[in-house]
């Protein structure tokens, strides 16, 4: 694979942001080669477009396949238009993509090649793009913060009060407010596959089992799992390797992944 670093200015944004993405050597050398498919690969907090390449062995897992990973950094906007101006999610579903596209004309344009994943507040991130935006025809959550029902109690060892409220608002705990995915879903494209991955000692693991629920309810494609694991990356190198299995990806070798 490939490995490009690059910023631009987003206009969505009024800043300098980074981008990486992992490219496929085949396609680089085989003018033959396009409509390559693409995941975007979305961080948690405290993270940025490094980390999943610093964290994972990503690049290994995808080595031998046919397709095209991208790492955005969105700071700590949960992907989302925040009160404070910086418009995250536009940046993301709207301008990053056409970026792309300007950037890479071999990139798909698809819906059924184009995914999008994340862990913790990119697994928030991943079903959000998927369930606002209908261009992501598979979504993957790993340890996703997937619902805010018992998360106010944490607020303040997670940055405090005023953080969130400058992400979400001032009703971010509220059930009604648009932050929680059940009010995203009655204009979500149920064509949408998703995947759902949570550890059994993780503080979202209550979430995750009602985030099921309410997507089995509204009859989605689910696939979910859940096995023993806390909120590490330990647990999350081995369960990327199991999205990408369950993507509709080609890999140029017999064996997918080792």
């Amino acid at each position: 694979m490939a490995l490009l670093n690059f910023q631009y200015r987003s206009e969505v944004l009024s800043m300098s942001v980074t981008i990486n993405l992992l490219y496929p050597d085949a396609a680089l050398c085989n003018a033959e080669i396009e409509d390559i498919p693409v995941l975007y690969l979305l961080h948690g907090m405290s993270g940025n477009a490094d980390t999943w390449m610093r964290r994972t062995s990503i690049e290994r897992y995808v080595r031998n396949t046919n397709v095209i990973v991208v790492f955005p950094d969105t700071h700590d906007g949960w992907y989302t238009n925040t009160p404070y101006g910086y418009n995250y999610f536009d940046a993301i579903a709207l301008e990053l993509p056409q970026v792309l596209a300007n950037l890479l004309p071999k990139m798909s344009r698809k819906r059924e090649k184009t995914f999008v994943a994340g862990l913790s507040m990119g697994g928030y991130g991943a079903m959000k793009l998927a369930l606002q935006t209908n261009r992501f025809s598979y979504a993957a959550s790993l340890s996703g913060a997937l619902d805010f029902q018992d998360v106010e109690s944490l607020v303040d060892d997670f940055r405090g009060r005023t953080y969130w409220q400058g992400v979400f608002g001032q009703q971010v705990f509220d059930r009604n407010h648009p932050a929680h995915l059940v009010n995203w879903l009655e204009e979500a494209d149920r064509k949408t596959k998703l995947f759902i991955w949570c550890g059994e000692q993780d503080f979202l693991f209550p979430a995750n089992q009602r985030a099921k629920q309410i997507f089995e309810h509204a009859e989605f494609d689910l696939t979910y799992s859940s096995s023993p694991g806390k909120h590490e990356w330990y647990y999350w190198d081995q369960q990327i390797q199991e999205v990408l299995k369950w993507l509709p990806i080609d890999y140029q070798e017999e064996e997918r992944l080792s």
